[in-house]
């Protein structure tokens, strides 16, 4: 008989709570800064990985099978670049990841992490996963997310989507470089002032919060606001948020003199929600389990309106579309069962900037994610034979690629960009 090989499993214990580093990847920085603040309230010192350089890729490329998609190998990279810079001590330290239990890397970077850990003799530093999903269920007892604190989590989200949301429509205007990081920055602190301790923060702050968030942008002085070229990127979740997956686009895209246009992590989230219910309607799953995703995802809903409603009652700035609307306006473009990865999330992603007269678009493909280029790349075609003003680039992330390349594909998008 053939010997099966396991790989171990490492459990994050209650003592190692007391003095142990958690590293968390940079995918997404305002946001993230702010749950890992939230997380120390419950005992958690979270600390999220801003490393960037060509080393991280390459560290990556020795420890994860260059076929495999181009976030692992940065995720998994940039976890062995920190473990091996001296900084921390690797037997008071310990990494974790996200998984939507999913396909592809929604499941399999952790067991590509252990990999990489047992292969450069790490294999005692714990790996956790969080997600929602019922995976490596009680298998890291000293990592427990309780009810108050995964609410105190998600208005984490909340808030940290509406920062970025303001904060990506002012930066191109500031008058004074930094006077929108400061704005961040002094958000950023008051919010983590006011989570701090055993305190229950209530929703009734996070409407409050929005409205100021609102008021202190407002105070920044800006020149010609919201008169430069509007360029959205879309993709692949990672690639597309992460400054490190995407080579910096953003601030490339700033240096081109265009203001960037991204959806926030709640369109994710709810995109990922609503799986749920698709999995009830066209696949025979649990109608149990879509009755609850109903349920969660009209909620969110209702969230991401009163957003909305602040934004467009301050008059300032412009408010994102709601999700209803982004998920109907992908039907004409993909069925709604193509949900591997990003899925119709992509396409509907792009229809709904041209439809918010935004038709110049990066569409941000990872190497190695077939299912992102199908639903991606592959959607081109048929969303320009319906908005024929739609100016789309597709640019590729992989280890090889040229960033001179990429920039270059992408300013020649902005020389035919409305």
């Amino acid at each position: 008989m053939q010997e099966t090989r396991e790989i171990p499993h490492v459990p994050f214990t209650e003592d190692m709570k007391k003095d142990y580093t958690i590293l968390v990847p940079n995918m997404l920085p305002v946001q993230l800064k702010l749950i890992t603040s939230i997380m120390k309230n419950y005992g958690y010192n979270m600390e999220v990985l801003e490393t960037e350089g060509p080393q991280i890729a390459e560290c990556g490329l020795k420890n994860v099978h260059n076929d495999t998609c181009y976030p692992a190998l940065l995720v998994i990279g940039q976890f062995i670049d920190a473990l091996e810079s001296g900084k921390y001590d690797l037997h008071k330290v310990a990494l974790m990841i996200t998984q939507t239990g999913g396909g592809c890397r929604a499941s399999n970077y952790i067991h590509l992490l252990r990999k990489a850990l047992i292969k450069n003799g790490m294999g005692y530093i714990p790996v956790i996963s969080l997600n929602f999903s019922g995976l490596e269920k009680n298998a890291n007892p000293g990592f427990k997310l309780t009810r108050k604190a995964f609410i105190q989590v998600a208005y984490g989200v909340l808030l940290g989507d509406f920062i970025m949301h303001i904060f990506n429509q002012c930066r191109p205007y500031e008058v004074h470089k930094g006077d929108c990081q400061k704005a961040v920055d002094e958000l950023f602190n008051k919010i983590t002032k006011d989570f701090r301790g055993d305190k229950l923060i209530r929703y009734k702050y996070v409407r409050m919060m929005y409205v100021l968030i609102c008021k202190r942008f407002a105070q920044i002085e800006m020149e010609n606001f919201g008169s430069k070229k509007k360029v959205g990127i879309v993709g692949e979740i990672y690639v597309k948020f992460s400054p490190l997956g995407n080579n910096n686009l953003e601030q490339f895209l700033l240096g081109e003199g265009t203001e960037p246009v991204l959806a926030g992590l709640l369109d994710f989230c709810l995109y990922c929600i609503y799986n749920g219910i698709i999995d009830f309607q066209l696949y025979g799953r649990s109608i149990k389990s879509a009755a609850v995703m109903q349920a969660v995802y009209r909620f969110l809903l209702s969230k991401q309106k009163d957003m909305i409603d602040v934004i467009k009652r301050d008059g300032h700035f412009r408010p994102m579309m709601e999700f209803e609307r982004v998920r109907k306006l992908s039907h004409k473009i993909i069925s709604p069962g193509v949900k591997m990865g990003e899925g119709w999330l992509l396409p509907a992603e792009m229809v709904e900037l041209i439809e918010e007269n935004v038709p110049n678009i990066v569409l941000t493909q990872p190497f190695g994610c077939l299912p992102n280029h199908i639903a991606g790349k592959g959607m081109i075609r048929k969303i320009r034979e319906i908005y024929p003003e739609a100016n789309i680039v597709s640019v590729d992330y992989d280890p090889g690629a040229s960033r001179i390349n990429q920039e270059n594909r992408i300013k020649l998008m902005l020389s035919n960009a409305k």
